[in-house]
């Protein structure tokens, strides 16, 4: 097994580059004006990513991100989330990831406090459990592109 790096953040507007690895959407909406073509992915994890409340409730300011990681770390205990972040964690573990968001601010972005997760322990009750009871757990949590 390969020594564990953390998956890396860009823009899902920017060009793909041979070093992303593995592209993975962490966005739970498309986004605007990118075809597939061009987005090159290899996964869509949309339930990975902050509700919907959430997100608006953050709107990026820098004022709110600890609290916004707080919360959205909450989210990601239970339930689809909890599972897409399991699968996530598994994508990252294959080799070299890119978690790609639309978002123009990825300091304080989910995917930077995705890729922060993914490269802590997992433990019971943070992601790592509940995708190995269904025999393919992307099915419900990604869309495979390729």
């Amino acid at each position: 097994m390969r020594e564990f790096a953390g998956p890396r953040i860009a823009r899902i507007y920017a060009a793909p580059s041979p070093d992303d690895g593995i592209r993975v959407l962490v966005d739970r909406l498309w986004p605007r004006g990118l075809s597939r073509q061009a987005a090159a992915l290899d996964e869509w994890c949309r339930t990975v990513a902050p509700s919907t409340d959430l997100r608006q409730w953050y709107s990026h300011d820098p004022s709110k991100s600890a609290e916004f990681e707080a919360r959205y770390r909450a989210e990601l205990v239970l339930g689809e989330p909890a599972e897409a972040l399991a699968l996530v964690r598994q994508i990252c573990r294959r080799g070299p990831t890119t978690l790609l968001t639309a978002s123009a601010a990825l300091e304080i972005s989910h995917a930077a406090v995705l890729a922060r997760i993914v490269q802590e322990p997992s433990s019971p009750g943070s992601g790592s459990a509940g995708a190995s009871h269904r025999s393919d757990p992307r099915a419900a949590h990604s869309d495979s592109v390729r």
